[in-house]
């Protein structure tokens, strides 16, 4: 076995800097040095021998000077040192100065002081010479009988440990361990007694539970944990036992402890798939999510219930418990309330929708006047978009949920404004006995709404829905009131004469950059205003965005109020009311205009807002059959199909889901009777604990694809070549934070190579953990080297360094073998995910880093294109597929991924195919990232560069 595959049980941390010190000097220290420098020389000696120096001539001047002493520290640092100094000569046989040494071990163990005796048998764990443990057993024995819990404790793990690694010596061990169990009181001491038995012997371990398994509910909690695991155990192996010991695991979920309550409840769901099994284990998670301060806890709790709703008939047990899962919404954290929303969601029904909006409802008020907590905001958009989805796959919902949530639309918070305004959009589409009631609701909060966004839906959905005489009258009239007099310019002159000229007022304001939706920039200099700005607190809303120069709104206002008008002259016979209407419409128009020309806003009217208020007024001034149309019955139909759209996706979406979790069972597979089925055929689950041991340990056991390409030779790097002295490869294990290197190093020379050291450094955000040791390779021989290096962020990073030796008998200088350099690839650390088309322009808007990627390809189609790009950046499309589908020769699609380090990462996609170069003519155009960090953006931009050819396999 080589060096680096011996079993290490200490690790310390040295700093490399320091120059070693030399034998003759550590031998001084040790031989006549006070007690404080025997201390220091001792440390040293273990540090050099734990970096590969093996200090042989110290061995007996240890044993000599240092081991009678009876200074604590002292015996301490001895039992690291003997646990790592070499105890056998080069064939194996063991030294004889160890039987000194073994003599010193059974004197501290019949020492008189605790922590010398415990700290010795926790040492005797981690010794593998049984000539060493034989002299030592009646010692050992007899600190099973000691009066100190410490010694007890330590004392059964090191018969447990000696009892399985050589049996002989102990063979009774399991009949001992048994009888110290039964009369024991400390806890930790029957916790590791009853460990022993479970491993060593498990029918006394059951037949001391069976003697105790009413008293279960009084043990302290470690122990608790381990007869947990106990009857998991005997439960999964042999399934008729499940009866005699279900009772107990439903006694353990009212343990006080939250650890033993988990694992109850994770144990109780695998043995049992009964309702009541469900709903006691789905309780008792719920309880320790409530109860936990922890949010990592309650994250990882709130995992399993979603893994307990993923099972078809767990569902249903679950639904009954949406109102206590609706409890978890008291946690202040986002993420935790966010998973608890997604999870009530997916559980409501008909049954309890109610109940679920009425709660929802009141969190919505609740978080109305709170404002001290930064989160308050997105969890208010979260409440929103919650009660969306209720009203719209329960329509009878929506009448409770539309008054509420349109209080929201005169919020400062635009995003949670936006989300209201876009539910009531689709409620007022869908349903039309609801139109009435937002109508109402809309006219009574409109004069209130205080930002232009959200104003501009409002006056969108007035416009388009308002049928009735008096909807159209008292939309004109808040339109007026937003508005103030008329006209705006002679008014606003008025207001200011005898102070400020306004032909005096015009600055140039520098050029602004702007961002579109898109992405794209768009530079525009403005004329504006530098009057102070008096009584500009007393203006109504309206009025106020248009001095500030946001014309758009009046584009908008335009066009609602030509569909108002042209509705109202279908509805009122009368031609002087009608005329009267209509004139008062072009007139706000006009005057509109007429502002917008001026110098008095900030900003002037931009050319589009004129065209379009132009087209309106030349709309109203004909009253064309065809311009109606198109006012009152295209734009409906456009957003009635839209909204189709939608819900199809959605639907296909969960259908998918769906898909996804219902376990199809074939005509013909076999029916498995638990009555008839052997002990060894059980197939019920994998072993939990082993599960998530492993999982602890960065081993989780992945279905190996049967493609020989996903296997490890694919990650197999090679690092020196053929003709090199020393041959080496690695293989590159990637697993979330860490980077497991496991270097293969092969001598091809017949000499043989003396302190081989692997160097590596590393470039990017990486970081080497631990320096390799060095090691001896005799001619032709191989080795592997085991090194770790931490991630801390998402970027490409690169390892490099050599092998440096010496060779056996020549006096000639180290010699250095250089390596290939590693790259490690950001995909391992990216996935796939969504976000809302808000979310992604909010982000799109607030990343500072942006790298342009010109397309360079091969690739002759537009979506083959995309498709590649998703594929090799492990990226997400969230352009729906039906805006992509289709041939107009260009496309433009926005991607989306997260990194295991949880930061996002942007792209937008804009290409065309040049036809007239031809059918074969390649995609051309440009993809522009996005991210928070540079490396992220940078890193991306490589990946997508390096990848956009498409090679011919």
């Amino acid at each position: 076995m080589t060096a680096a595959e011996n079993v290490c049980y200490t690790l310390i941390n040295v700093t490399s800097d320091s120059e070693p010190p030399s034998e003759v000097s550590l031998k001084a220290d040790l031989e006549k040095g006070e007690i404080k420098a025997k201390t220091e020389a001792l440390k040293k000696v273990i540090i050099m021998i734990l970096n590969g120096e093996k200090l042989p001539g110290l061995l007996m001047t240890i044993i000599r000077f240092v081991l009678p002493l009876q200074d604590h520290t002292i015996k301490k640092l001895l039992l690291v040192f003997w646990e790592i100094v070499p105890k056998t000569t080069p064939d194996g046989k063991l030294l004889q100065e160890m039987i000194l040494v073994c003599d010193a071990y059974r004197k501290d163990l019949q020492h008189p002081n605790e922590f010398i005796r415990g700290s010795t048998l926790r040492f005797l764990c981690k010794l593998k010479e049984s000539e060493l443990l034989e002299p030592l057993m009646p010692a050992i024995r007899a600190c099973l009988e000691h009066r100190h819990s410490y010694v007890r404790r330590n004392a059964v793990l090191a018969i447990y440990t000696i009892y399985r690694n050589f049996e002989h010596l102990i063979p009774d061990a399991p009949e001992l361990i048994h009888d110290f169990l039964v009369n024991e009181k400390d806890a930790s001491c029957k916790r590791n007694a009853f460990m022993m038995l479970i491993h060593a012997d498990q029918d006394r371990a059951l037949d001391y539970l069976s003697t105790c398994i009413d008293q279960v509910h009084t043990f302290g909690d470690i122990l608790q944990l381990v007869i947990v695991e106990l009857i998991y155990k005997v439960c999964h192996a042999n399934p008729s036992e499940r009866a005699r010991f279900i009772r107990c695991i439903y006694n353990l979920l009212q343990s006080s402890s939250p650890a033993v309550k988990y694992e109850a409840a994770g144990t109780l769901v695998t043995l049992s798939s009964a309702p009541t099994a469900i709903k006691a284990a789905a309780q008792c998670y719920i309880d320790l999510i409530i109860k936990e301060s922890d949010n990592n806890v309650k994250l990882i709790v709130l995992d399993r219930l979603i893994e307990l709703k993923e099972h078809p008939t767990h569902e249903r047990v679950l639904q009954d418990l949406v109102m206590d899962i609706l409890r978890v919404l008291s946690t202040p954290d986002l993420e935790v309330r966010k998973k608890t929303l997604q999870l009530a969601l997916d559980l409501v029904s008909s049954r309890n929708v109610e109940e679920l909006v009425i709660v929802l409802k009141k969190e919505v008020i609740k978080t109305n006047n709170v404002t001290e907590h930064e989160d308050t905001d997105k969890y208010r958009q979260l409440l929103v978009r919650t009660l969306h989805s209720c009203s719209v796959r329960f329509p009878d919902m929506a009448a409770n949920v539309i008054p509420v949530l349109m209080e929201f639309l005169s919020d400062t918070n635009e995003a949670a404004a936006a989300d209201v305004l876009e539910f009531v959009r689709e409620a007022i589409q869908r349903f039309d006995n609801l139109r009435p009631l937002v109508i109402e609701k809309m006219l009574e909060v409109f004069h209130a709404i205080k930002t232009v966004k959200i104003y501009r839906g409002a006056l969108w959905i007035l416009g388009e829905y308002c049928s009735t005489k008096e909807d159209i009258q008292s939309v004109m009239t808040e339109v007026r009131r937003s508005l103030g007099e008329i006209p705006i310019v002679e008014n606003e002159i008025k207001k200011e004469t005898g102070e400020v000229k306004a032909e005096d007022e015009v600055s140039a304001a520098p050029a602004q950059k702007l961002v579109t939706e898109m992405g794209t920039y768009v530079t525009q200099s403005a004329l504006s205003s530098s009057r102070p700005s008096k009584k500009e607190e007393d203006r109504p809303p309206l009025r106020g965005f248009l001095m500030d120069g946001d014309f758009y709104v009046a584009a908008s206002l335009a066009t609602t109020l030509t569909k108002v008008a042209l509705r109202y002259v279908a509805i009122v016979q009368d031609k002087k009311k009608q005329n009267s209407f209509v004139a008062e419409s072009m007139l706000i128009m006009v005057t509109v205009l007429h502002l917008g020309k001026s110098s008095l806003p900030k900003k002037p009217i931009t050319d589009d807002d004129v065209d379009r208020i132009s087209l309106c007024l030349k709309v109203l001034s004909e009253c064309s059959p065809l311009m109606n149309d198109i006012f009152n019955k295209e734009c409906r139909k456009s957003l009635s199909h839209m909204l189709t759209v939608r819900l199809e996706e959605e639907k296909l979406s969960q259908k998918k889901e769906s898909e996804k979790r219902n376990v199809t069972v074939q005509a013909d597979d076999p029916i498995s009777f638990m009555q008839l089925t052997a002990k060894n055929e059980m197939t019920s689950k994998e072993d939990q604990f082993q599960l998530s041991l492993l999982a602890a340990m960065g081993n989780t056991q992945r279905k190996e694809a049967a493609d020989p390409l996903a296997s490890k030779l694919n990650k197999v790097t090679q690092l020196t070549g053929f003709s090199d002295p020393v041959y080496a490869e690695a293989y590159v294990h990637v697993n979330q934070y860490d980077i497991v290197l496991d270097v293969l190093v092969v001598n091809q020379t017949s000499d043989t190579l003396q302190n081989c050291t692997l160097e590596l450094a590393t470039l990017g955000d990486l970081k080497l953990v631990e320096k390799p040791s060095p090691l001896t390779l005799a001619p032709h021989d191989f080795a592997n080297i085991k090194a770790n290096v931490k991630v801390a962020s998402t970027e490409n990073g690169i390892i490099f360094g050599n092998i440096v030796y010496d060779v056996s008998g020549a006096a000639s200088d180290r010699n250095c073998v250089v390596l290939s350099d590693i790259h490690i690839d950001i995909m391992d650390y990216i996935q796939p995910a969504s976000c809302t088309d808000a979310e992604f322009r909010q982000m799109w808007a607030e990343f500072e880093w942006e790298n342009k990627v010109t397309v360079n390809t091969n690739i002759t189609d537009l979506n083959d294109y995309l498709q590649h790009i998703l594929k090799s950046t492990n990226m997400k499309c969230l352009t729906p597929e039906k805006a992509l589908s289709g041939f107009c020769g260009f496309m433009a699609a926005n991607l989306y991924a997260r990194s295991i380090f949880g930061e996002d990462a942007l792209a937008n996609v804009s290409i065309e195919k040049p036809i007239h170069l031809g059918p074969d003519a390649p995609v051309n155009g440009h993809i522009r990232i996005r991210a928070k960090s540079q490396g992220m953006a940078l890193s991306l931009g490589d990946k997508i560069n390096l990848s956009q050819k498409k090679t011919n396999v």
